[in-house]
């Protein structure tokens, strides 16, 4: 039987007082699965339900076995098993509050972790309903306690995830100690073999009830996420939780300790939250819920089991901090928002390692989740400045304000300085020592700058691979992470030797700044004219890496490569145990520079051109304008720009032209007839954590040829991987040296020589 269909709960021929409860409550017409099993139960037939989380369950059962409630009987008459103490604490509460009007009713939640007194007081005073987790049930019978003989009704609420728990036994035990003559009704969101067995066993030609959903997960549920590194991962967390509208929320964690450090994480920085999981006793978890409920905290954190059946109706939102085991489990987790048709809001926290888990995720729910546009800093501090503008007019409209008054009218005499300071010396102290501003300047939390390609990045060859079949093996991996792990593991630094004529020299850039072992070499080999194969181990740490260059290294080649920028960094390498090089000035004069940014701000390697060759070159070219969307806002400085463009597009520094920086964007010049690969490249560059996107100011891409004039030497930059490939493709075995010295170094780019490959090059 599928999606039955009513106008009003009045034509369920439910009794008048569930009618009139149900009107103060607001439902009017029952959602699909009410629609076709009340009818059924009501006529006294066992039901096998199958339907996802959130479609109201809980209410396609207990309405009926309420109307069949004989009040004057005290042994109970239906029994609900359920997989978790949250789940049957948030039915045996339904029941409740639908039996309001049916005098002397009464329902009792049964689950471990309480105590058993209250609950045998209870059963000795009768109750009619009994709602508990199978061990608990289990324990009462054998104690002879709980009386099952009278049971008229038996529901097995969520019969997949009592599967998934274990329970399935102790679930059988309880059937054979019932009354052959009972009604069953079993609902589950899958059916498992286990599950259909149970039903062929236990159930009497049951009527089939499958409310089918257009998608795994519901439509009213807007689904994001955000691709981050686990390091910036609370950053990005603040962000959302600050500029986000939200009225309560939950934030999944893999652990129970995830959920205790995030949530005391979160009450640091001022949030209202508390955490809820399997160590948390009872009457605490109770505790936390209610809270939760009346508006007294706002975000909870929780791991799967502690959250399971929870509904309260204020959450707005659902946060995966941790990628979920499977894809079931994160539909059951975003099914705590969007229920009873209400819209929701679901947010997934994905790391560079996990991505193929995304995909999993969008294969099994069948709906695509689009990325999350993260919160600029400006967005925040519109935000901050709105609350705190809010703050001060509910001062003010509560009143009491009589001697605050009196008192700053004193100071203003007395000192002589004017209201408009007193006050904010007045709010600077009511803030204390936490700035109410972000300070723009501040680094982004770090994203991918590209999710839609999985094509490997240049850089790949010196980077461990997975295993192809990582994807479909969705938990095996993920159930090994008891902790959570940044995407860069914080790594100790193991000091090893140097082969035989080759020294270790440190560089200043490291995971922080996102740098891969291909970007470092492909920027020390093309900008500084070094072949690849004379770059040996390379060693990344957070704040610096460590690479092994031949020790007989000419000191004007270590002098170039202290210039040459690397993910917006400069190298500044100097030899491993010596102090790092102060950031290099280009050795430009201001007479030639005044198109270009300032000598402080220039990102562009030390031009060994004369400066009469440079301009005269330059003068012969065209250049045309183009925008990219980077600015002030972003924390950008001219450096960032050409440092990024000259090493990452291989476009040398010096046909770079002005740049003017703006709020939200910036414009610069480049030369005319720029080849489309080369604009193709660009458009994948990211500066300060964001792409470039650049575009032509009032015109389109460039074409493909380029047009008569003078020759620029542009080219896609050759980076690690590339490189090898060509060296492996050519038979030159030439050896390591500089006949022209630095000056010779864009002659020798030119000529574009196939380089030769040495065997056991040790990758990074």
């Amino acid at each position: 039987m599928s999606d039955a269909s009513f106008p009003l709960f009045s034509d369920l021929n439910l009794s008048e007082p569930l009618l009139r409860v149900l009107k103060e409550l607001g439902y009017e017409s029952p959602s699909p699965i009410q629609a076709a099993t009340i009818p059924i139960l009501l006529g006294n037939r066992d039901v096998l339900g199958q339907a996802q989380t959130g479609t109201g369950k809980t209410a396609a059962f207990a309405l009926p076995v309420l109307a069949r409630i004989d009040i004057r009987q005290t042994a109970p008459q239906a029994l609900v098993l359920a997989p978790t103490r949250e789940l049957a604490i948030q039915v045996a509460e339904a029941f409740q509050r639908y039996a309001t009007y049916i005098p002397g009713f009464h329902v009792l939640p049964i689950y471990g972790g309480q105590s058993y007194g209250p609950q045998l007081s209870a059963l000795r005073r009768g109750v009619h309903v009994v709602v508990g987790t199978p061990g608990r049930i289990i324990d009462h019978v054998e104690k002879n306690s709980l009386d099952l003989s009278q049971i008229k009704t038996l529901v097995l609420d969520e019969a997949d995830e009592m599967l998934r728990m274990g329970f399935i036994d102790d679930v059988e035990t309880i059937l054979q100690r019932t009354p052959a003559s009972r009604q069953t009704a079993l609902f589950s969101a899958t059916m498992p073999s286990a599950i259909k067995r149970i039903a062929q066993t236990y159930l009497r030609n049951p009527a089939e009830v499958t409310i089918a959903a257009k998608t795994g997960t519901a439509d009213n549920i807007r689904q994001r996420y955000w691709l981050v590194s686990g390091m910036h991962k609370l950053d990005a967390l603040t962000r959302i939780l600050e500029a986000e509208t939200f009225d309560g929320m939950i934030i999944f964690a893999r652990t129970k300790l995830g959920t205790e450090e995030l949530a005391g994480k979160l009450q640091a920085r001022g949030f209202s939250a508390a955490a809820i999981n399997g160590d948390i006793v009872q009457q605490q978890r109770e505790r936390t819920i209610q809270q939760l409920k009346d508006g007294k905290i706002d975000i909870l954190v929780a791991t799967d089991v502690a959250a399971r059946g929870l509904d309260v109706e204020r959450i707005s939102h659902v946060i995966n901090y941790d990628v979920p085991y499977d894809p079931e489990s994160y539909t059951h987790r975003i099914g705590r928002t969007g229920r009873a048709g209400r819209s929701g809001e679901a947010i997934l926290f994905i790391a560079p390692r996990e991505r193929n888990l995304l995909k999993t995720i969008e294969r099994a729910t069948r709906q695509p989740i689009a990325m999350l546009e993260l919160p600029t800093i400006q967005a925040v501090n519109d935000v901050r400045i709105a609350k705190f503008k809010d703050q001060i007019s509910a001062a003010l409209a509560a009143g009491g304000l009589d001697l605050f008054q009196s008192l700053i009218e004193d100071y203003e005499r007395e000192q002589n300085i004017p209201a408009i300071e007193i006050a904010a010396a007045l709010a600077k102290l009511a803030r204390g020592d936490v700035p109410l501003l972000l300070e723009k300047n501040q680094r982004e939390p770090q994203g991918e700058r590209s999710w839609a390609s999985d094509k490997p990045s240049h850089g790949s060859r010196f980077e461990h691979t997975e295993h192809k079949g990582q994807a479909e093996r969705f938990g095996r991996q993920e159930h090994r992470d008891h902790t959570e792990r940044p995407a860069f593991p914080r790594k100790e630094r193991i000091v090893r030797q140097p082969d035989a004529g080759m020294a270790t020299f440190r560089i200043e850039v490291g995971h922080a700044h996102g740098v891969k072992p291909g970007n470092i070499v492909g920027a020390i080999a093309n900008e500084a004219g070094l072949d690849s194969k004379h770059i040996g181990r390379i060693e990344i740490y957070d704040d610096y890496s460590t690479l092994d260059l031949p020790d007989s290294m000419p000191a004007e080649l270590l002098n170039q490569l202290k210039t040459v920028w690397v993910a917006g960094q400069q190298l500044r390498i100097s030899r491993d145990g010596e102090p790092a090089a102060a950031p290099a000035k280009p050795a430009f004069k201001k007479a030639h520079v005044s198109d270009k940014p300032d000598a402080s701000d220039a990102a562009m390697p030390a031009a060994r051109p004369a400066p009469k060759e440079r301009t005269d070159r330059k003068n012969k070219l065209a250049v045309k304008a183009y925008r990219i969307e980077v600015g002030h806002a972003h924390g950008v400085k001219p450096a960032n720009i050409v440092g990024a463009i000259a090493n990452e597009a291989g476009l040398e520094a010096k046909y770079i032209g002005r740049i003017e920086i703006f709020d939200d964007y910036s414009v610069l010049d480049l030369p005319d007839g720029m080849p489309k690969e080369v604009f193709e490249q660009l458009q994948t560059v990211a500066v300060a954590g964001r792409p470039l996107r650049i575009s032509q100011v009032g015109g389109a891409a460039p074409a493909q040829d380029k047009p008569a004039g003078a020759k620029i030497p542009l080219s896609v930059p050759k980076k690690g991987g590339d490189r090898r490939v060509n060296e492996k493709n050519s038979g030159d075995k030439s050896s390591f040296k500089r006949t022209g010295g630095v000056g010779n170094r864009s002659a020798d780019t030119a000529k574009a020589k196939p380089k030769s490959h040495r065997k056991g090059v040790k990758p990074a």
